[in-house]
């Protein structure tokens, strides 16, 4: 036990470095952990290690679609809807169609369900890869919406795929009709189901007496109780988690204190970070079992065959993308749509954000070994082998190339008409009028008093004073050099203060908890000033 214990510490403090290194070299952190997966598990002596399926679904799924729930905007969930639902459903669909009809055609004794379970497979997009790529290159808005949407929805549509399609090859029969009524049986449900525990945690959060630790670990058991309860029915564990996440994260200013979402935030950042940097990792650390696996397959066939495959599944995400931008402006001529005129230029770039991830290796992985009559499951091998040539070429030919693209597309932000530091102004000097009006009207007698309310009202004015300097156009468009002066300037002064903080810690007479509150303070000072302009830097 202690063995695996040292191996995944060990593992972890790899992630770390490797993390590091892709920032330094400003590449998407997966795809050098992937890549570091690879080499390691070249290294002589290096435990085997493999991925047991289970983990992956129950430990590390769940916790990665509730963040992802949590992180989205309802408003432009719902605004990009039948885009994000036609991708996360049809087109996982058609892509598993397409990759049954050519894997059984030129694949030797691969048959139709057999297609039909690799497409399952393969057919989701990997968010998480395509996401932390996007965050290094300046893309428009909605193009990280619907990915982000689509990566909600589209492991389930795929994993319900991959159960009828493993039902069909154990037991040799299939029925569409009941495919169909249980494809919509297990959607539905898993809403229900996913709603009804939320539900439950809604009330625990606003109606009994909670801390924001108790508020944290509320939302960690969350995601696994909707995923557990869904999946012991046989409903879709996938949507029960990102249902129930939508809902608590759509009421998150009614439930949770201002400490219990500042410290979840925190807890959250530091599990999603951990979690995805494993099951990357494993990714490449898989290599050497998948391939002792292969038995009397040829190695070379078993290439040939994944990378064939890799280009069906590039192909026909862009040829989706590209149709789809095209139905739309069909159909904008009988119904509203978001955008009428999407173009070729950002369907493009969406279709060469297909990178796949763990959840197609933790499905692959999950094939049964026998069928029901006691035979071996064909083609099993195979199948894990070719699961695994398409993650690696998606994951690192269009993940090290999407920046190139994006570049190449020039695509430019459609959505919104102001920029994002004219919209920061905008709302900031907003808030700051409402508050100095309220203080105006409603306590006008209790400032003339009140030294704290003077200088509250005094930083309001001043406020108002610089938010009008910072709506010139000459500053907005200039990048604000004066805005990195005083960044640089509060930030000497915070450190001063901080230095000071440690001279009191020593003395005696200061308590050194109340030190640490104060240093808390700061930190949370220094953070709310980098928040302040984010926007300009």
């Amino acid at each position: 036990m202690h063995h695996s214990v040292i191996l995944y510490l060990s593992l972890i403090i790899v992630i770390l470095f490797l993390v590091m290194l892709a920032q330094r070299i400003r590449i998407s952190y997966p795809i050098i952990l992937v890549i570091g997966g690879l080499a390691l598990s070249f290294v002589p002596g290096l435990p085997s290690v493999s991925i047991d399926p289970e983990l992956i679904f129950l430990i590390f799924l769940p916790p990665l679609l509730y963040e992802a729930a949590w992180q989205t905007s309802w408003k432009d969930f719902y605004k990009w809807r039948r885009v994000i639902g036609s991708f996360a459903f049809i087109i996982v669909i058609l892509t598993s169609c397409v990759i049954a009809y050519v894997s059984s055609s030129i694949i030797p004794g691969f048959t139709l369900p057999l297609g039909f379970l690799l497409g399952g497979i393969i057919s989701p997009p990997d968010a998480v890869a395509a996401t932390s790529i996007l965050k290094d290159v300046k893309v428009p808005k909605r193009l990280v919406t619907i990915l982000e949407g689509e990566s909600l929805l589209n492991d389930a549509s795929s994993l319900i795929v991959f159960r009828f399609a493993v039902a069909a090859v154990t037991t040799g029969t299939f029925a569409f009709s009941d495919a169909v009524g249980s494809f919509f049986l297990v959607i539905t449900m898993g809403v229900v189901t996913g709603l009804a525990i939320a539900l439950i945690f809604y009330a625990i959060h606003r109606w009994f007496p909670t801390t924001p630790s108790i508020d944290t670990i509320l939302t960690l058991v969350a995601p696994y109780t909707m995923y557990i309860a869904a999946e012991q029915f046989h409903f879709s564990g996938v949507i029960a988690v990102v249902t129930g996440g939508l809902f608590l994260s759509y009421h998150r200013q009614n439930i949770l204190s201002h400490l219990s979402r500042i410290q979840g935030v925190n807890v959250w950042a530091t599990v999603g970070f951990v979690f995805n940097g494993l099951v990357f990792m494993l990714i490449g650390l898989e290599l050497p079992v998948i391939v002792d696996q292969l038995g009397d397959n040829s190695l070379f066939d078993a290439i040939k065959y994944g990378l064939i495959i890799s280009l069906v599944v590039i192909v026909t995400r862009i040829a989706s993308t590209l149709g789809a931008s095209l139905f739309t402006v069909v159909i904008s001529n009988v119904i509203t749509t978001a955008d009428s005129r999407p173009g070729w230029r950002m369907p493009l770039v969406f279709g060469w954000t297909g990178m796949r991830g763990v959840v197609s290796l933790a499905s692959a992985l999950s094939i049964p070994l026998m069928l029901d009559n006691g035979q071996a499951f064909p083609q099993r091998n195979l199948i894990l082998f070719i699961t695994f040539v398409v993650i690696l070429v998606t994951l690192v030919f269009q993940g090290l190339t999407l920046p190139m693209v994006i570049k190449w597309m020039k695509l430019a932000e459609r959505d919104y008409t102001v920029s994002h530091p004219e919209q920061d102004v905008m709302i900031r000097r907003k808030l700051a009028d409402e508050s100095l009006k309220l203080i105006d009207t409603k306590y006008k007698d209790e400032v003339s008093r009140n030294e704290l309310l003077q200088s509250l009202k005094f930083k309001l004015e001043s406020d108002i004073g610089f938010l009008n300097h910072v709506q010139e156009p000459d500053i907005v468009d200039s990048g604000v050099k004066y805005v990195e002066k005083y960044q640089a300037i509060t930030k000497e002064m915070l450190d001063n203060k901080r230095a000071l903080l440690h001279k009191f810690n020593k003395k005696e007479m200061f308590d050194e908890e109340l030190i640490r509150t104060h240093l808390a303070l700061l930190d949370l000072e220094e953070e709310k000033i980098r928040q302040q302009f984010l926007h300009y830097e």
